[in-house]
């Protein structure tokens, strides 16, 4: 794998990773101003609240657990494994990691992995 891609790769991760952070504190902002609004308002407030509440709940876990993946392949980069899938130890098509540069394994890996999780 080229250099001048990894780089352009370990940038545009940069880049996510940032945007993530600053959707995850948005998120906490409106969890605390939402948490704070629970106790007034009628009962259609509070249960359209409690709907917010899941809803950016459920928005922090999946960008939590996106920030990890892009943790990871910093890490790989770091490490000199970037583009070098995880399961088989085979290179990772360049076209995969310009779609999703935090990709950990080849697509006939991932392929696998997806059949055995459904």
């Amino acid at each position: 794998m080229d250099k001048e891609f990894i780089e352009k790769s370990r940038e545009a991760l940069i880049e996510e990773r940032n945007e993530i952070i600053a959707s995850l504190s948005e998120q906490n902002e409106q969890m605390q101003r939402l948490v704070g609004t629970v106790e007034t308002g009628d009962e259609a407030d509070r249960a359209a609240d409690r709907i917010d509440g899941t809803l950016l709940n459920s928005l922090s876990e999946a960008s939590s657990r996106r920030l990890t993946l892009i943790d990871n392949a910093l890490e790989r980069i770091k490490n000199g494994k970037y583009g070098i899938c995880r399961a088989c130890g085979q290179e990772i098509a360049q076209g995969r990691l310009e779609a999703i540069p935090y990709a950990a394994l080849c697509i006939t890996c991932q392929t696998k992995v997806d059949r055995q999780n459904r």
